[in-house]
């Protein structure tokens, strides 16, 4: 006869700890009677979980202003800037960006590290470890960090937090997940992902399409690629590698790519593109591409006919992703969305030549709701993720 696993109280309890502080991570203070109706459990059950919450230094309980006799108003339940927090890491081609981040997704403290050119997987875990340092000196005394979450611009061994293939990094095969771990504290945790993943993560918890369960994050940077929502749940594929975009051939006789290939994606539509169109032989980083769309707004016509032109190569490419992934939303995130904000007649225009008339109409292209923070955010809930799902186990 076959057994049934039963639920045992202390199980049951701890599910529900991870459903309460989840609610609060994701829509920020809440009282709790706002957290009895949408857990549907008792007002004693509610009142214990927040206890042991709060007793374990996970959120805080105040009363609203008005005091606890100006009719009776429901204790308000809220993340705290002395509490745990995740450390969040974006490596890019030209900096190894690091913050602290709450619950709630707030950015408690910054540092950053700017490089002239990509950093071996070593040399950026030692970086990363440094950074840990720094921004721990600007937290409160007793906050505490919970992990570590990176996000990579490449493709990410979902198993073991290899780095495959990184080609703007130059990283190829890289047990970065293990490099980083043997240079960080003792203890602290180490999740690995690709950045257009984690950043359509973080913009479909709080960003722009939290209310989306089909969704698109196209990250532009040296190189491109996207992160899928599609019924809810992220779209990773097999290995891990669904959403590179960037190596799609486009056109057989183009621009040779870094990657062998001839005409990919990245070749018509990154920042060495932009750059090259507008005839600026810079370094593609963050501060050369902003003044290349500073330019552009302040009548530079070769720097806005370089956008206009990548503009068009974008709405090829989004239109591709609209007939195969049928989303109801594209993000366009890194330096797309400067294209878009400049150029969006010109990335209509591609898309009415490319995408298939239903799937067009349909579909809402936008630029990210969580800014430039979108894939450090992302990064957070890599690190967050023990923690919302047994908060017991610190």
């Amino acid at each position: 006869m076959r057994r049934e696993t039963v639920a045992r109280p202390d199980a049951i309890r701890r599910h529900n700890l991870g459903l309460l502080l989840g609610h609060v991570h994701r829509d920020g203070e809440l009282t709790r009677a706002q957290l009895t109706q949408r857990l549907a459990l008792s007002r004693s059950t509610i009142g214990a979980l927040v206890a042991d919450l709060t007793e374990s230094g996970l959120l805080d309980e105040r009363v609203p202003n008005g005091g606890e006799r100006a009719g009776r108003p429901s204790h308000v339940v809220a993340p705290r800037e002395d509490g745990p927090y995740a450390v969040a890491v974006d490596v890019d081609v030209s900096r190894v960006s690091c913050a602290a981040v709450g619950i709630g997704g707030h950015v408690l403290a910054r540092h950053a590290v700017a490089n002239t050119e990509p950093a071996s997987a070593r040399l950026t875990a030692t970086l990363i470890a440094e950074s840990i340092d720094a921004l721990a000196q600007q937290m409160k005394p007793g906050a505490w960090p919970v992990g570590i979450g990176v996000s990579v611009p490449g493709t990410v061994s979902r198993t073991d937090a290899m780095v495959e293939f990184a080609p703007n990094l130059g990283w190829r095969d890289e047990p970065f997940g293990k490099l980083l771990s043997s240079v960080v504290p003792e203890g602290f945790a180490v999740a690995v992902g690709n950045d257009a993943d984690v950043a359509m993560m973080a913009e479909h918890l709080r960003g722009a399409a939290r209310d989306c369960d089909d969704a698109v994050f196209l990250m532009g940077r040296i190189g491109v690629g996207a992160g899928v929502i599609a019924n809810g749940s992220p779209l990773r594929g097999r290995d891990g590698h669904a959403g590179e975009v960037g190596h799609n051939v486009v056109d057989a006789s183009g621009p040779r790519c870094h990657c062998g290939k001839r005409g990919c994606v990245e070749t018509y539509v990154g920042d060495k593109a932009l750059l090259k169109l507008a005839g600026r032989r810079r370094l593609p980083t963050s501060e050369s591409v902003a003044a290349l769309f500073a330019d552009a707004r302040g009548g530079d016509e070769r720097a806005a006919t370089a956008v206009r032109t990548v503009a068009r190569s974008l709405g090829h490419t989004v239109a591709t992703l609209v007939n195969v992934l049928n989303p109801e939303r594209v993000i366009l995130g890194g330096s797309l969305a400067g294209v878009f904000e400049f150029a969006a007649d010109e990335v209509a225009a591609a898309m009415d030549e490319y995408a298939m008339s239903v799937a067009h109409e349909a579909v809402q292209l936008c630029t990210p709701g969580l800014g430039a923070d979108s894939t450090l955010l992302g990064s957070a809930e890599l690190a967050f993720a023990r923690l919302l799902a047994d908060p017991l186990a610190r």
